[in-house]
């Protein structure tokens, strides 16, 4: 079909007039903001809704989400106070609440959050001691939030929240923690051990100490209880040897019944004369 010269330039007219209004009318969706900038320099933010542009001289530079984003923030070795290293790992949520100092304060803005979480964890943790980071993800996270909200205030974004979601000793970390936690418990099954130990002498040495004691207050009563009766048998005898040599024979009587008691005994042999026998022996202590 031939195409006559007003009928081209009909049609290009047409298309002319479609990428004007197309470049001139701007359509922004809830929750974005647009950075339009002229001849390369910002001149507004198109806000939610329908927008007019000067066709050919205005440009959408940039297209940002103005609601809260999640962003991950991989995990990471930080070393605490105490030198022991721990795995941490978090969430971020950011707004991007002026546009223009998220486009034009930072290359990116994102990345930009996502590396100073990890630099002010970093620190926080560094300051703390190993078994004070394990246990206090809610301090860890409050001086987080408050030690960024100034930065991400001069890049145009507020930090909504953190959420800490893994702290964990490392590998390492771990099986030297296991075998610090079998040590301890060694040594004071240890300690148990020794204590036992220690009680049982002691209870042992006092229960020597009190049979010792009992001992000599015995052999004491003893003794006083045989010199009482050495003294009364000697008031009582005065100067006559007949109750003395009574005393005696009895006594040697009794040991010589003993003796023939005594299994070893094969014989036994008596004095003729006892009487006589037991008056040299009284002879003989007189001497």
């Amino acid at each position: 079909m031939f195409m006559t010269p007003g009928l081209i330039t009909a049609i290009v007219v047409v298309v002319l007039v479609l990428t004007t209004i197309a470049k001139g009318v701007r359509l922004v969706p809830q929750g974005d903001e647009w950075i339009v900038e002229r001849l390369g320099r910002y001149q507004r933010t198109l806000i939610p809704g329908l927008n007019i542009l000067i066709p050919y001289m205005d440009n959408v530079a940039y297209k940002l989400v103005t609601k809260d984003q999640i962003l991950d923030i991989e995990q990471q070795e930080v070393i605490t106070k105490d030198n022991a290293v721990i795995l941490t790992n978090a969430l971020c949520f950011v707004k991007v609440t002026d546009p223009v100092k998220a486009v034009y304060g930072v290359t990116d803005y994102k990345s930009a959050i996502s590396n100073l979480t990890k630099t002010t964890l970093r620190q926080i943790i560094g300051e703390m001691e190993l078994d004070e980071a394990l246990s206090s993800r809610d301090i860890i996270k409050a001086k987080l939030r408050d030690s960024m909200a100034e930065q991400a205030g001069d890049w145009g974004l507020t930090v909504k929240g953190i959420e800490i979601q893994d702290i964990s000793p490392s590998e390492s970390m771990q099986r030297a923690m296991e075998m610090q936690a079998a040590a301890e418990r060694e040594r004071k099954a240890t300690v148990t051990r020794a204590e036992g130990a220690k009680q049982a002498a002691i209870l042992e040495a006092e229960a020597r100490l009190e049979s010792a004691k009992r001992d000599a207050s015995a052999q004491v009563e003893l003794a006083t209880a045989s010199a009482t009766a050495i003294r009364l048998v000697a008031e009582t005898i005065g100067s006559d040897s007949g109750p003395m040599m009574y005393l005696l024979g009895e006594k040697y009587i009794a040991s010589l019944e003993s003796l023939a008691g005594s299994g070893n005994a094969k014989m036994v042999v008596l004095p003729a004369d006892l009487q006589a026998t037991l008056g040299g022996l009284l002879g003989k202590a007189k001497l």
